[in-house]
């Protein structure tokens, strides 16, 4: 594979943010939530499923084991942590605040789309995770920091278990017992 953008990779991801796009527009129409709330509940759903389709799109049939893994790890983790850390939503409707799982489900799929395919799918797939986060906080659902967690939570499962697939430089977390901190990455 090439480390260039393709023709191919820009129309994927172009369609991919299209579809995105299309259910935070029309989403208002389908739920009594404000526009903000439902747009990102939509994506938070839409995402990982555009990350499968770009998957797919790709003849990847290992990254969508890689998706499914990192998605699941990352979901799993926020359900587990809701069901222990009993965090009062801020409109104090009950005690499942912490994380967000729709928070998680967005960043898990963009942290995917970054590291396997690299900053073209990731960035605009950033963005929209972003705005899942957002949308959640400003629905007084989850605290900034419920939002925060989710993004960590679904990035790390990433890093251990997506591999790229195009040549590039990467950065990544370095971890061992002596040392913390970031390493560059050159796939060639």
């Amino acid at each position: 594979m090439s480390s260039r953008i393709t023709r191919q990779s820009v129309q994927i991801s172009c369609a991919a943010v299209g579809l995105l796009a299309y259910f935070a527009a029309t989403s208002g129409a389908v739920a009594k939530s404000d526009g903000i709330e439902t747009a990102g509940n939509m994506l938070a759903f839409a995402m990982p499923a555009a990350a499968g389709v770009i998957t797919l799109g790709k003849g990847d049939p290992d990254g969508v084991l890689e998706l499914g893994f990192a998605y699941a790890g990352a979901v799993g983790t926020t359900l587990a942590l809701k069901s222990v850390v009993h965090e009062w939503r801020p409109d104090h409707s009950d005690k499942r605040s912490f994380p967000s799982g729709a928070a998680t489900s967005a960043f898990a799929s963009a942290a995917y789309l970054d590291k396997r395919y690299g900053w073209h799918y990731g960035l605009p797939a950033y963005a929209l995770a972003t705005f899942v986060g957002y949308s959640r906080v400003e629905a007084d659902r989850h605290h900034w920091y419920d939002a925060a967690a989710s993004a960590l939570i679904g990035w790390t499962f990433n890093q251990f278990v997506t591999t790229h697939s195009e040549k590039g430089v990467y950065v990544e977390p370095l971890v061992s017992s002596d040392a913390l901190g970031l390493g560059l990455h050159l796939r060639w």
